[in-house]
């Protein structure tokens, strides 16, 4: 088999609003296609070449660009970045939140089929095109819209904030307010690890932990049931790339740039599973179940037996927090605690990119998550592979791991409904 090798990749500047800036899709994905490229170092007259040999292709994941930018089909629009993508076969991908982590799914899979050298994984979204009501409405479509969403003003909150209740709920003996001042402290600690990050969008706002604990106030306004304001994560407009390639054109690559394997990145392994699509199915499904969110831990387990490591060699984690109540609840999935006692991890400082090393430290999001760093929902999982592969290469600058070798990564669709997970560890 061969295992697929992640050459690098880049972001844009999450914190731009393109739509204000007089730009469009076609603007964005020019910019993080030519930058991601040239920070990887493939340049165009090689793409030409694999292209002649039929070793390269492309994959896009989008999960609205139709009701965002009316514009489909995005999977063929390389062509209009550069010549050099006529005739390089292309699709675009859509999985809700977890568009971009099909795309690099779909991506990998043609790489150990040893049907490519090469695969150009480009995730993308931009949202500010629309008021916050009807990108509310929009997002709907990513859960069952007639049940759960038509007619409801912001419908993912109020999922998300039944998350928060069950959550609630089935920790036996732990209580309301220990429960919601972990999810406050989540808050806290995406947006701090968010001022680390050049590219992220909320580097420039505050937050503290009496904010974030306020709830209901006019600052931090509740806007599904337990959940408020600080509980979530952002309306943004972004564009992540990667470049995943074969062992072999790996090796070529990386003796051709005169750099060590090591300052490449694998993917170990991966989980892609689906659960009921309502959130109402979900909670039935579990009632028996320690997990709240079982399928979640079995995409998690998935990829961990793939990649042959369990939790214990994990150094760095990026996760799905649309909602402090999905980050929660991700905690146990993991393996990092028994399911109802994720707290432990939060207020012993496990969590934390500064936390103690004798709490067995695995930092979550130290790029600032989708809360902090922001979450252009068709981009975020490929974004959360590119900050995996510069923490393993020991490229992720102010909220570098300190020796990170093994990360892993869950990206949602829906409210849990599609589970996405990738181990990405150092090459050697």
């Amino acid at each position: 088999m061969n295992t697929p090798y992640i050459l690098g990749g880049a972001q844009t500047d999450f914190s731009r609003n393109w739509t204000k800036e007089g730009k469009t899709f076609m603007s964005m994905m020019r910019e993080v296609v030519q930058d991601g490229l040239s920070q990887i170092g493939l340049d165009y007259d090689e793409i030409t070449r694999l292209n002649k040999e039929n070793k390269i292709a492309v994959f896009v994941g989008n999960f609205d660009a139709e009701q965002y930018t009316q514009q489909g089909h995005l999977g063929a629009f390389l062509t209009e970045v550069h010549p050099a993508f006529y005739g390089v076969p292309g699709a675009r991908y859509e999985a809700a939140c977890a568009s971009g982590s099909v795309a690099l799914d779909a991506a990998s899979a043609r790489i150990r089929g040893g049907d490519y050298e090469v695969a150009v994984v480009l995730g993308i979204e931009i949202m500010k095109t629309v008021s916050s009501s009807v990108g509310g409405d929009f997002l709907g479509t990513a859960a069952y819209y007639e049940r759960e969403a038509k007619g409801v003003q912001f419908p993912f909150p109020k999922l998300f904030g039944k998350l928060a209740d069950v959550i609630v709920e089935r920790a036996k003996g732990v209580g309301e307010k220990r429960i919601m001042d972990a999810l406050a402290e989540i808050s806290r600690i995406n947006y701090a690890n968010a001022k680390l990050n050049p590219l992220a969008q909320t580097r420039t706002w505050f937050m503290s932990e009496e904010h974030a604990k306020d709830r209901g106030s006019q600052y931090n306004m509740a806007v599904g049931g337990r959940l408020c304001i600080a509980d979530c994560s952002q309306v943004t407009d972004g564009a992540a790339i990667t470049v995943v390639a074969s062992p072999a054109y790996a090796k070529q690559f990386a003796q051709k740039k005169g750099i060590p394997m090591s300052k490449l990145a694998v993917i170990k392994g991966w989980g892609h599973r689906v659960a009921p699509v309502t959130f109402d199915a979900k909670v039935a499904e579990s009632k028996d179940n320690e997990y709240i969110l079982p399928w979640t831990r079995q995409t998690v387990k998935d990829a961990y037996t793939r990649a042959g490591i369990d939790v214990d060699q994990i150094d760095v984690i990026e996760t799905h927090d649309c909602f402090t109540s999905s980050e929660y609840a991700a905690i146990s999935a993991f393996g990092m605690t028994k399911p109802g006692e994720e707290y432990q991890a939060i207020e012993d400082g496990r969590i934390a990119l500064d936390g103690p090393a004798k709490a067995g430290k695995k930092p979550i999001n130290p790029s600032g998550g989708l809360i902090g760093a922001g979450h252009p929902v068709g981009a975020s999982g490929v974004r959360m592979a590119v900050d995996l592969f510069r923490q393993v290469t020991d490229q992720a600058g102010d909220y570098q791991v300190a020796g990170a070798k093994n990360g892993i990564m869950l990206n949602i669709g829906g409210s849990a409904t599609t589970n996405m997970t990738f181990v990405i560890s150092r090459a050697e």
